[in-house]
């Protein structure tokens, strides 16, 4: 397996544990009777919070599954907008991409 395979699949199930972390976060019981306005709203504000992050994870999920793909397809260094190759510091930052920094910054 590739580094950036690895690397790849690592990220990926670090995201997914985070992202099972968050729907634990979502499934607790309330005890909303129980707790006063202010209790309410700042669990209200810290749901939002980890909903946002959950969001974030989803699509990052998303983008490491197409990276892979493009990996598994022999595509994965190769830019999928211009076809140049991507530059490997930038795959080293963003091990995810599938776009070159020009085509990035389009």
């Amino acid at each position: 397996m590739s580094n950036r395979k690895s690397e790849l699949e690592t990220l990926k199930a670090d995201l997914e544990a985070r992202l099972a972390r968050y729907q634990a976060h979502q499934r607790r019981e309330t005890g909303a009777l129980d707790k006063d306005f202010e209790e309410q709203a700042s669990q209200t504000q810290n749901d939002e919070v980890v909903d946002s992050l959950e969001e974030e994870t989803r699509a990052e999920l998303v983008q490491i599954a197409h990276a892979l793909d493009r990996l598994n397809s022999g595509l994965g260094a190769e830019c999928e907008k211009c076809g140049e190759e991507i530059d490997p510091r930038r795959l080293q930052v963003l091990p995810y991409t599938t776009v070159c920094v020009d085509c990035a910054a389009d």
